[in-house]
């Protein structure tokens, strides 16, 4: 039996080494839908981020009690009541971005990264790890979202967290940047095309960087090979 990953491997896995949107290509409905600003992108991380944390913790919680045959629909069940749960506070508290963004937070349910987790880490994990987990995994989602919608937007119309407020309140207002009225951006950076090319570049990027980190990493293993004078 392998021994259990470490807390440290279990957020790094989440947010980089297995992100769930970048590696698995898992939640590319919402991905390709909402990012078509970083605010955009951004709420829907920080909607997918709470869901994933509280199905993962519940499910961990009920793993033993659940018989196997019927464990789906109950995780489909437990993730459905939170998505409710997040669908009413955006209705109450960022009703202007619940407009924008409402289809999409409903589809949350059948999101298969949500349901892979349950199923292939909370279902057999503790709950402190399956919290983790989520975060993680929910972090590292919402890092690829508002990446993806910050470039799409600022490509297509010159802005960056255009409308944060409706997120944020007040105080982000400060944080919008703006090329100005008169910028002209290519408009399909937010098209649906725009999304796949943005993806891909993204999953280009990370590939590089992975590589390059092997390399490093290969680099320092091998020992440095001594030579010895008296041999010449």
């Amino acid at each position: 039996m392998s021994a259990p990953q470490s807390y440290g491997s279990i957020f790094s896995g989440g947010i980089w080494s297995n992100n769930q949107m970048l590696v698995a290509l898992l939640g590319l409905c919402p991905l390709l839908a909402t990012t078509t600003s970083a605010t955009n992108g951004l709420g829907m991380g920080l909607a997918t981020t709470a869901v994933i944390v509280c199905s993962n913790g519940t499910v961990s919680l009920v793993r033993n009690l659940v018989r196997p045959e019927i464990r789906i629909p109950v995780f489909v069940l437990v993730i459905a009541s939170f998505v409710t749960l997040v669908e009413l506070i955006m209705q109450a508290f960022f009703y202007d971005l619940y407009q924008v963004l409402g289809l999409f937070i409903s589809l949350i349910v059948v999101n298969c990264m949500i349901i892979g987790r349950a199923e292939a880490f909370a279902s057999k994990n503790r709950v402190d790890r399956a919290l983790l987990d989520g975060l993680a995994v929910g972090l590292g989602a919402t890092l690829v979202l508002t990446t993806l919608g910050g470039l799409r937007e600022f490509v297509g119309q010159g802005t960056l967290f255009h409308q944060a407020d409706l997120l944020l309140g007040d105080w982000a207002k400060a944080i919008s940047l703006s090329l100005g009225e008169d910028f002209q951006g290519a408009l399909i950076a937010i098209l649906p095309p725009g999304a796949f090319i943005g993806l891909g570049l993204m999953i280009a990027l990370k590939n590089l960087i992975d590589q390059y980190a092997k390399r490093r990493a290969a680099a320092r293993a091998v020992p440095a090979v001594r030579t010895d004078p008296s041999a010449a």
